[in-house]
C-alpha cells in the first residue's frame, strides 16, 4: 500500500516544470507553503494537494484485495445510475471502475479520463482484449477535462481528486461540461476515520470537499458512508 516510492519519481519532474508556481503567482485561491512528505507544496483552500500516483502504480489499482477493503462493487451499486447514463470517469488510471461501469450503461458510455499517455495505451488495449467498446480513454489535461459543454450527465472521481494540481480550474471545466443538475461523484478516503490505513494527504474530509465544490458552483446533496474505507459525497450542477 506504500505508494511514497511512484509518488516521489513524478514529484521530481513535477517540482521543475515552471506551471507550478507561476500559476500561483497570480491566483489568491493558491498558496505556496511547506512542502510535507507526500504533499507537493501547494495548497488549495488550506489543503495541501498530494504528490501524484503515475502509471507505475497500476498494480495497485488493480490488486486483488481492492474488493475486500474498499467494496467497490457496493460502491458502484451507490451510484445508482441510468443505463444511458454519459460519466466521465476522472483519473480513471488502470480503467478499475471504468469497466465496471461500462457494463450497467448498454445505451451509455464511460469516457475514461487521464493525462498519462501510458494509462490511455492500458485502457485502450483493454478495452480492445475485452470488447468494451464503450469505455473511451480521453486525454485530459492537469487544469480540464477537455470535454464540450453540456456534454456529460455525471462525473466519478475514485480517490483521485486530492492529488490533482488545479482543482479550481479542473472543476471549473467539469462545471461547464455537465448538463444543468448534472452530477459530481466524489469518492475520497475518509480523512474523518482514522482507523483507514491510508497516508492523511491522501484522504479528504467531508467538510473540505464541501467547501472547496461550494467555491466552484456545486451544491451538496447528500454523503453515503456505507463503504469500509471511503465516503461517497454527491454534488449536482444547478439546474
Amino acid at each position: 500500500m506504500n505508494i511514497r516510492s511512484i509518488a516521489l519519481i513524478l514529484f521530481s519532474s513535477l517540482i521543475s516544470s515552471p506551471f507550478l508556481l507561476a500559476q500561483d503567482k497570480s491566483d489568491s485561491r493558491y498558496t505556496i507553503g511547506e512542502r510535507t512528505r507526500d504533499g507537493i507544496g501547494k495548497y488549495y483552500l488550506g489543503r495541501e494537494i498530494a504528490q501524484v500516483m503515475g502509471h507505475q502504480g497500476i498494480s495497485w489499482l488493480e490488486r486483488d484485495t481492492r474488493e475486500a477493503e474498499e467494496a467497490p462493487s457496493k460502491a458502484i451499486e451507490l451510484l445508482d445510475l441510468k443505463p444511458d447514463t454519459i460519466i466521465a470517469d476522472i483519473g480513471a488510471g488502470s480503467g478499475f471502475y471504468s469497466f465496471r461501469l461500462a457494463k450497467l450503461l448498454p445505451q451509455g458510455k464511460v469516457i475514461a479520463v487521464d493525462i498519462q499517455q501510458e494509462m490511455l495505451d492500458f485502457l485502450a488495449k483493454r478495452a480492445k482484449e475485452t470488447n468494451t467498446p464503450n469505455v473511451q480513454p480521453h486525454m485530459g489535461s492537469i487544469e480540464s477535462i477537455q470535454l464540450p459543454e453540456n456534454s456529460i450527465d455525471a462525473t466519478l472521481f475514485v480517490d483521485a481528486y486530492h492529488e490533482f494540481s488545479h482543482p479550481f480550474e479542473m472543476m471549473t471545466s467539469i462545471l461547464k461540461a455537465l448538463r444543468p443538475g448534472g452530477i459530481v461523484y466524489l469518492l475520497e478516503y475518509r480523512a474523518e476515520d482514522q482507523n483507514v490505513p491510508i497516508k492523511p494527504l491522501h484522504k479528504m474530509s467531508q467538510t473540505q470537499a464541501r467547501k472547496e465544490m461550494a467555491l466552484v458552483g456545486f451544491e451538496w446533496v447528500e454523503t453515503k458512508n456505507e463503504l469500509p474505507w471511503q465516503h461517497l459525497m454527491i454534488f449536482k450542477k444547478p439546474e
